[in-house]
């Protein structure tokens, strides 16, 4: 049977469902649906019983939910806003409903760092270089951390003369990743063989890019590198598609993203921009995700709609 939170992860994935025309099919009473999105009703047995032919009828698959997508937030360019999109991403999923867990695969360890974690005893280095099981910390409800800091760039050369060196990573996550809804990795700043075991471990990448020329040069290698993985080891990889951040009002950054969508046509961009806001430096000095710390500012919404955005893609 069709569990009620599959139900509740199905419909959010399928935004152009019309509830209403869904509580009709099923026999429901109305507004049943509703009530669930918004978490004032709990979706009991006889619910699912009479919604599962109905879901299966539009798409609902039970492989859909048997594994973790696994997400790379990635560019070899630095300052572009890929922890602060990969934590705020995942936590505007987790308040979604969705069961996610963050892995700080850079040896800055920024994304650990932003939830107090400085020197963790047990971090994802260990876990793929000595057979360890990868270490997981509950951040909140639905929301997890594997974390990492810079032992990793100690352990660089390890990774790279270990055996199946670009797949470590790959076959780690698989052991946990029937656990999760979404896996999201911060990669470093470089095209280097973290960058390389995260990509091959990857169902998809998000790409972060401010809107400024020295941002955009050089982004043509990573691309290179992502298709070569997709041709050599992953072909499942595919690029989700580009996200704007540290975007301001003017006529520059607006020139900057139609050269951008222009230049790279085949390649998606989500319709939500992030914008440059002092608020972000702020909840990175309070060690908190922006959804946390400021629930009601710009960027916190539009992350938020970034993941409404994802998800229905």
């Amino acid at each position: 049977m069709i569990s009620p939170d599959k139900v509740l992860k199905f419909i959010k994935q399928k935004s152009a469902l019309n509830l209403t025309q869904l509580e009709k099919e099923a026999n429901l009473p109305k507004k049943t649906l509703h009530k669930a999105l918004q978490g004032t009703l709990t979706l009991n047995e006889k619910h699912c019983n009479l919604l599962e032919p109905i879901l299966r009828d539009y798409g609902y698959a039970d492989e859909l939910f048997s594994k973790a997508k696994i997400i790379s937030m990635v560019n070899h360019k630095g300052g572009v806003g890929k922890t602060t999109s990969t934590i705020n991403l995942g936590k505007a999923l987790a308040i979604s409903g969705f069961k996610v867990l963050l892995v700080d695969f850079d040896s800055q360890g920024n994304t650990s760092q932003c939830f107090g974690v400085y020197t963790p005893d047990e971090q994802v280095i260990d876990a793929i270089l000595d057979n360890k099981e990868l270490p997981i910390i509950e951040i909140t409800e639905n929301f997890y951390l594997s974390p990492s800091n810079i032992k990793m760039a100690y352990r660089e050369t390890d990774l790279v003369n270990s055996i199946g060196n670009e797949k470590r990573l790959r076959n780690k996550l698989n052991e946990i990743s029937d656990k999760f809804d979404f896996i999201l990795i911060d990669c470093p700043p470089a095209l280097n063989i973290f960058t390389t075991n995260a990509l091959v471990a990857s169902d998809m990448c998000i790409v972060p890019l401010q809107p400024e020329a020295y941002a955009f040069y050089g982004v043509e290698n990573l691309f290179n590198r992502i298709y070569e993985i997709r041709q050599h080891v992953n072909n499942t990889l595919n690029v989700k598609g580009i996200l704007f951040t540290m975007v301001s009002n003017t006529l520059v950054h607006k020139q900057m993203i139609d050269f951008v969508k222009e230049q790279y046509k085949h390649i998606p961009v989500f319709n939500v921009s992030i914008e440059r806001a002092t608020i972000i430096q702020q909840s990175q000095v309070a060690q908190k995700d922006l959804l946390t710390y400021a629930p009601k500012s710009a960027p916190a919404m539009q992350y938020m709609e970034l993941a409404k955005e994802f998800i229905t893609i």
